[in-house]
Order: C-alpha cells, then sequence, then structure tokens
C-alpha cells in the first residue's frame, strides 16, 4: 500500500511538471493574445493626441491596432516623453514606438524601424499677420529669429544647424509641441519649426492665430519616412508589423484611418 502511494504521487508530480512545461513552452511561443506595450508622445496630432476623456487616441493609434488585430496580438498604450521614446525600447519598458517618429541614420542605429507608413517634411509656423518671416531665406545670418521646436526631433537637429550657421539667435526646445505653440502665442519666440501634417491639423481649428510660412514650404532636405521602431534586432515583431502594415494597407484599412484622421496623402 505505501509502495503504491509513493508510485502515485511521483506519477501525479510528473504530470504536473509536464503539464506546467508545457503550458509554459505553449505562452512564450504564441503571439496569439500576447499583449506589447506600445508608447507614443502624444502632442503630435493628428498622429498622436488625447481625447476629451484624456486617453490617448490619433492615427498612429488606430493604425498600431489594426496591426494587432490583422497580426493577432493585443497592445497597451503608454505615453511618454518624445526623447525618452527610443530609450524606452532599449529599457524594456517598450516593446514597439509609434509616435510620427521620422526615419534618420543616427536612429536607425538605436532601433530597428518598420517599413515607412507616411512621408512628412518641415514647415515654419509663425503668429497669423507675420510679415517678417515669409520663406527660409528670411533666416540670414544676423537675423536674430528665436525659435521653437520640440526636443529630440528632427525639426530640432535643423534648428541646431540654422543657429550654428548664424541663422538662428536662439533654439528654445521644448518636451511638448503644445507649449512650444503656447511659447509662440505668447510671443516668447518668432517662429515654431513642425512636422507638414501636425501643422495642417493645428490650422485646422486655429487658423485665425498661426499660418505657415510661404505656403507650406518644406526646409531643404527635411523630407523624411515615417516609421514604427522595436528594440534592435526584435525581428519576430518587426517581422509582424511590417506584414500587418501592409495587409492594413492593402485592404483599404490604411486609407480609411487616413480619411477619418484628414491626413493628407
Amino acid at each position: 500500500m505505501k509502495k503504491n502511494w509513493k508510485k502515485a504521487a511521483a506519477l501525479f508530480l510528473c504530470l504536473m511538471t509536464i503539464g506546467g512545461l508545457t503550458a509554459c513552452g505553449s505562452s512564450g511561443g504564441d503571439t496569439e493574445n500576447k499583449t506589447y506595450v506600445v508608447s507614443t508622445e502624444p502632442t503630435y496630432p493628428p498622429f498622436d493626441t488625447t481625447d476629451e476623456e484624456g486617453n490617448l487616441t490619433g492615427f498612429d493609434m488606430d493604425l498600431m491596432q489594426a496591426i494587432a488585430d490583422d497580426q493577432g496580438f493585443e497592445v497597451e498604450f503608454q505615453s511618454l516623453e518624445f526623447d525618452a521614446l527610443i530609450p524606452s525600447l532599449d529599457s524594456g519598458n517598450s516593446d514597439i514606438v509609434i509616435a510620427g517618429m521620422n526615419v534618420t541614420d543616427e536612429r536607425a542605429e538605436q532601433v530597428d524601424f518598420s517599413d515607412p507608413y507616411y512621408t512628412q517634411g518641415v514647415v515654419c509656423m509663425t503668429k497669423k499677420g507675420n510679415t517678417e518671416i515669409t520663406g527660409w531665406d528670411s533666416f540670414t545670418e544676423g537675423s536674430g529669429y528665436k525659435v521653437a521646436v520640440q526636443s529630440g526631433t528632427t525639426q530640432a537637429d535643423l534648428a541646431a544647424k540654422m543657429k550654428e550657421n548664424g541663422q538662428i539667435a536662439e533654439v528654445v526646445q521644448l518636451n511638448q509641441n503644445t507649449t512650444a505653440l503656447q511659447q509662440l502665442a505668447n510671443g516668447d519666440v518668432d517662429a515654431f519649426f513642425l512636422d507638414s501634417p501636425v501643422a495642417t491639423d493645428i490650422l485646422a481649428s486655429q487658423g485665425d492665430k498661426y499660418q505657415i510660412m510661404d505656403n507650406y514650404a518644406m526646409a531643404e532636405d527635411s523630407e523624411a519616412d515615417v516609421a514604427i521602431a522595436v528594440k534592435k534586432g526584435n525581428s519576430e515583431l518587426l517581422d509582424m508589423i511590417n506584414e500587418g502594415l501592409a495587409n492594413v494597407k492593402e485592404d483599404g484599412t490604411y486609407d480609411e484611418l487616413a480619411e477619418k484622421w484628414k491626413l493628407g496623402m
């Protein structure tokens, strides 16, 4: 009797161990229902913003959700400052970054980018009625202008280069586009460098306060692809994102979202 009890206990323990190993292997290798943390910076409409209830929303959120639905995984969105987005991938605090982020050589050394999902360029916003800054050639050596930009962006890189060349007197780097816009409204800065679709979104609701220099003329060599980022070497996740992106473009979902968010194509 004692031997039979020991045999039964040993068998039970073995079955429990095998079952546990099987369960762990199943959850670790199956991406279906797996949740990925997606980070963004939500002061960048129409790509990334918040609704009246404080929920993260925008074209990027809808696009990422559509990709997740297509590929069978879940996403959980979180908000970070723009210059904290790439470090969050490296630290493991984020799995995916989608934030209207331009692809640059420097960023590509730190993260892996998906196939592009948009192309944009840098424009210059001024207060309504400004007749001094009319084109990019207004930023001449010794002009003395102060320009606001969002920290960590390609606009910030452009402004820094122009300051180095003497075309800008001061670059004011801010964490959020909304703060930069307020600086412009207050007259603390003369201009605000930002990406073209964001400028379009701002003018749609505040065209009585602001204007875009020279009919949306983009800064030279500022046109850039926009893509989704993952941690360097995460090829499995990147492949799923690229496949999902291709599928939502093919089935018309991408165009529907672009129309919903009035994203110029």
